[in-house]
């Protein structure tokens, strides 16, 4: 069937509280149609011009089922490549295609890809408080609903936020020009709960103090919970890297399942340090662009779980290309999902995490409920495992009226990321 892109829109609304971009193809094929995740939540609109003005008049016409000549003549029609505007862009057309060649064949994405490799995707959630009781409350309200595996965070105690302190530097922002969720004592975003952004924008944060009261709370939990639960944790690159050696070392008796970003991307070369000191399980790959800074990470056998933010480096395409490379080198998967992963991404990476062999955990951010009416057929989750519905292609929709009913909402800073600082008023990685 010779079927071509007719039209490209892009759909900006924010149901809860997070901007989503949403990328619909619409064929020459009557009802024929495929929606894919372009959500880049800090430069939404920034995307949404890339696929107006640039991908859209370069794309209409094209035969739908070439998704393979379609993402690589993308990726260099404006010849600079990579850089996360364009991949979300890229993205949000690339997971549209294989939603319809799924609807195509009358099959769901994991069948397009050689079928299951199991029956459902383990998943995490995040437990986070303001003292190790409160994480502790949710860690048992977690493993109650049936969930094993849970990253744990909690603030790092003794710091105060700017917001409200009697202390202010000429960096600390205005409290009433921030308009997005309330300041906390704490640094690390948890993208799970809308109303509990912490660090955006951030209060004070100190390396030394975190990592005391982080270590604090592994002790806590293995005393209290026990170590019938898989526990997991995210530095967020915000430690100085000689620092994050000392951590992976200290922590490998509280046996996580993966300590998560312990440096930046610019600083990779020191994960073959903690390789060569402990055995604690590494994951790293959000805050990738390019493919190929995975390609070494993966070589060296210097990561366990590949935590790439599929929208991020360009769609289901890329993505399962890296995925079969984790396999021959035993690197599981565990791609990103937050809060501003869409519930179309989330149900993308669900078709790549039942297909893959060398899967290993699926972040989950449990979606509020205006947002999953919004986006019919988003995976159900049950007993601490995501389960697909079997439709064609990608299995999920987009309610277009009720995405009109939310748009972006104005914010300070245009939405950007507000960065955490020291207590010299110094900027502190995100």
């Amino acid at each position: 069937m010779d079927v071509k892109i007719k039209d490209i829109k892009v759909f900006l609304t924010e149901p809860d509280n997070i901007r989503l971009v949403t990328v619909k193809i619409n064929t020459t094929e009557p009802e024929l149609y495929g929606i894919g995740d372009a959500t880049f939540t800090q430069r939404p609109t920034a995307v949404a011009t890339a696929i107006n003005d640039y991908l859209k008049p370069f794309l209409i016409g094209k035969n739908v089922s070439d998704i393979e000549d379609i993402w690589q003549t993308s990726y260099v029609s404006s010849y600079w490549r990579n850089g996360p505007v364009l991949n979300n862009a890229l993205s949000g057309i690339d997971q549209a295609l294989w939603d319809i060649k799924g609807k195509m064949a009358n099959m769901p994405v994991y069948d397009l890809l050689g079928g299951r490799a199991r029956e459902a995707a383990a998943v995490y959630v995040h437990a986070s408080g303001s003292n190790v009781v409160e994480v502790e409350d949710q860690v048992r309200s977690f493993i109650e609903k049936g969930f094993h595996h849970i990253r744990v965070q909690m603030a790092t105690e003794g710091l105060t936020s700017n917001y409200g302190s009697k202390k202010k530097t000429k960096n600390t922002p205005d409290p009433k020009a921030f308009t997005g969720p309330k300041w906390i004592t704490s640094w690390i975003p948890d993208e799970s709960n809308s109303d509990l952004i912490v660090a955006h924008p951030a209060g004070i944060f100190e390396p030394k103090p975190y990592l005391r009261s982080a270590i604090k709370l592994f002790e806590h939990l293995r005393n209290s919970v026990g170590w019938d639960f898989e526990m997991l944790h995210d530095v967020h690159e915000r430690i100085p890297p000689i620092l994050g050696v000392w951590f992976a070392k200290e922590v490998e008796k509280y046996q996580l399942f993966f300590l998560e970003d312990l440096f930046s991307p610019e600083d990779n070369q020191y994960f073959k340090m903690v390789r060569n000191q402990c055995s604690t399980p590494i994951a790293m790959g959000e805050l990738w662009n390019n493919p190929h800074e995975v390609i070494p990470m993966i070589k060296d056998r210097l990561i366990d779980f590949i935590r790439i933010h599929m929208s991020q480096i360009g769609g289901i395409t890329p993505a399962k290309k890296i995925s079969a490379m984790g396999e021959l080198f035993n690197v599981r998967t565990a791609w990103h999902g937050p809060g501003d992963t869409s519930p179309v991404g989330h149900a993308a990476n669900l078709n790549l995490d039942l297909n893959n062999y060398n899967f290993g955990i699926q972040e989950y951010a449990i979606p509020p409920e205006r947002t999953r009416e919004m986006f019919p057929g988003f995976p159900e989750v049950r007993d601490g495992y995501m389960w697909s519905n079997g439709k064609p292609g990608l299995g999920i929709d987009l309610n277009e009226e009720m995405a009109k009913k939310f748009p972006f909402k104005e914010r300070a800073y245009g939405g950007a990321w507000g960065p955490a600082r020291r207590g010299d008023g110094s900027m502190v990685k995100p």
